[in-house]
């Protein structure tokens, strides 16, 4: 079983930054890889950024690119979203989620479907 907390989101202004936390299960950050993803209201839960344990690689959509960095700890059971330059169209819940054996192929990250745990969502609202 796999364990996720997210914490650190708040009500910012735009322009802003934003460090968001997820405490996982060892288990999380030895297989496959994790996801950040987002979900505002009326609209469905969609893919911010992914990092693949094997190579290191991180994965993010346009909208975030070179203003969110998605890191992780392992001394803490930790993986990160920075999130910087923030805009009202960042506001949602954002999720993280695990990814473990058998893992998912490349292609397959984006989506929600291929995550097999999930944490309950934390806030961030965006205002202009």
């Amino acid at each position: 079983q796999v364990q996720l907390v997210e914490s650190g989101g708040r009500l910012v202004q735009a322009g802003g930054s934003l460090r968001l936390s997820c405490a996982a299960s060892a288990r999380a950050l030895r297989e496959c890889g994790m996801g950040w993803f987002r979900q505002a209201p009326g609209k469905e839960r969609e893919f911010v950024a992914a990092i693949r344990w094997r190579g290191g690689m991180a994965y993010y959509v346009d909208s975030v690119k070179g203003r969110f960095t998605m890191s992780r700890d392992n001394a803490k059971n930790t993986v990160y979203l920075q999130m910087d330059s923030l805009k009202p169209e960042d506001t949602a819940v954002y999720f993280c989620a695990a990814d473990t054996m058998p893992c998912s192929i490349l292609s397959e990250i984006r989506r929600v479907t291929p995550y097999d745990y999930w944490g309950q969502g934390t806030q961030v609202t965006v205002s202009s």
